[in-house]
């Protein structure tokens, strides 16, 4: 009897770990965006964007939390930072917000529990989808233009790449609570993308003659902006490489979250035998 009892308290007390872990958590994040493609080749991490966004969380227990957060972050680059002879040539930049809705699964690696003693820590995995949406831009004598709009890569007009698409977020973090009520995340959190249009380089230059018919002479400009004093690899020629087609962008974001937890206990369902 005594063994059937020691059993049903740790079956007990199982099922209460993971039924006390039920709650919701709200808050918001702040913190760096960062854009690698073929205007940051070299993965430069010196020009962070900045980056933040609101948080809905649902504890399911003190292991699996489905997370809900909407984002915005702005990212640049420039060819004149890179201290690549190539890049430096061809001159590009770009600057764009994203706009980030995510939903995503995090796993934690401990148990945890807000408001206890021993639970109140864990690092954590994180996997889900993202739906996004960006809109390159560069300046040019002192405007500022939307560069879908000018077909640099030479598309024709209604075959513009989409500025909303669809991504994988995966990552990790470490949370940690401050009291029963209000914790910290730290996330790195990466977007993997399936465009190569974020900062509107990918393929090849145009003709600048077609160019020029299909979208006037400001799509010229801002195709080739390549430098005629560094200029020693033909760049602008029509059919030259202008970017990498075939390695996709990417974004990843790096932040920490305040969340104010708010709980409730659910007794556990034991089922008479």
């Amino acid at each position: 009897m005594r063994l059937y009892g020691t059993l049903a308290f740790v079956f007990i007390g199982s099922i209460s770990l993971m039924n006390a872990q039920n709650s919701i958590e709200l808050g918001g994040w702040l913190g760096g965006a960062y854009y690698f493609g073929d205007l940051n080749s070299s993965f430069r991490l010196t020009d962070p964007g900045v980056a933040g966004g609101l948080i809905f969380r649902y504890n399911f227990d003190s292991r699996i939390n489905l997370k809900t957060s909407i984002n915005v972050a702005r990212v640049s680059a420039d060819d004149a930072r890179s201290t690549n002879a190539y890049e430096q040539a061809r001159n590009l930049s770009f600057s764009s917000t994203i706009w980030d809705f995510t939903t995503q699964m995090d796993f934690n690696f401990m148990p945890y529990i807000h408001g206890d003693k021993e639970n109140w820590y864990t690092p954590y995995l994180l996997l889900g989808v993202s739906l996004y949406h960006f809109n390159p831009k560069a300046e040019l004598n002192g405007s500022t233009y939307r560069l879908v709009d000018f077909g640099t890569e030479g598309q024709l007009p209604g075959e513009e790449y989409s500025l909303n698409q669809l991504a994988l977020a995966y990552g990790f973090g470490y949370k940690f609570d401050i009291n029963p009520s209000w914790s910290i995340n730290i996330e790195l959190s990466n977007r993997l993308l399936f465009t190569d249009y974020i900062d509107d380089v990918s393929g090849v230059y145009p003709d600048p003659d077609i160019l020029e018919s299909s979208r006037g002479p400001i799509a010229v400009q801002l195709s080739d902006r390549s430098r005629d004093d560094l200029n020693s690899f033909g760049l602008g020629e029509a059919g030259k490489q202008r970017g990498n087609s075939r390695k996709n962008d990417s974004l990843h974001y790096l932040g920490i979250s305040l969340l104010y937890n708010i709980s409730w206990l659910e007794c556990p369902k034991i089922t008479p035998f």
